[in-house]
């Protein structure tokens, strides 16, 4: 029974984890006044017929804090990248010399980081909502288990075990989100 107890555990602290993982890349996603090549992750061009991620026929870096340059491996992806990048609606103009791709991050408006401040808020707010609900389909394995004999004690032991983490994990997002937020709303 011990063993079983411990499985549901690792699961829901893996399932945590990976709430927390994509949390992470999710507010990457979301620029913070300064050039960030994940800005770009997600973002899908025609690539002879076939969608493909930019990263896999380009390569993007930024040269400074307020640039991202595109370094297609074609120059024949040129027009495509651009028209991938304007049809995103990511609020940004790529401009090309005909070798690289160049975008220039603007800076953001107080309107626009208050935007982003809710953006992540939401973000946030979904993923407690997922680690609550792996909170919950553990103390439901527990009581599966009670009803399979489990000592009504340990099953008390192993749900305040299961809040335990799930208290460390809101923590935890409570802290990306207030980094997050405070890079955002830093001029």
């Amino acid at each position: 029974m011990e063993d079983e107890i411990k499985l549901v555990l690792e699961d829901a602290t893996e399932k945590m984890d990976k709430a927390i993982d994509h949390l992470d890349r999710e507010m990457a996603k979301i620029r913070a006044g300064k050039a960030n090549p994940k800005m770009l992750d997600g973002l899908m061009v025609d690539y002879y017929g076939s969608m493909t991620p930019l990263a896999q026929v380009a390569n993007v870096n930024t040269p400074d804090p307020r640039t991202i340059a595109i370094q297609p491996w074609e120059k024949g992806m040129i027009p495509v990248i651009e028209k991938a990048i304007l049809a995103a609606n990511l609020g940004m103009n790529p401009d090309n010399n005909g070798d690289v791709i160049r975008i220039n991050v603007p800076p953001l408006t107080e309107e626009r980081r208050k935007d982003l401040v809710k953006m992540v808020k939401k973000i946030g707010e979904e993923t407690r909502i997922g680690i609550r609900n792996v909170r919950r389909e553990a103390i439901d394995e527990f009581k599966k288990l009670q009803k399979d004999g489990l000592p009504e004690d340990m099953a008390k032991d192993a749900e305040e075990e299961t809040q335990k983490l799930t208290d460390k994990f809101m923590k935890r997002i409570e802290e990306m989100l207030e980094r997050k937020e405070q890079d955002i709303m830093t001029v």
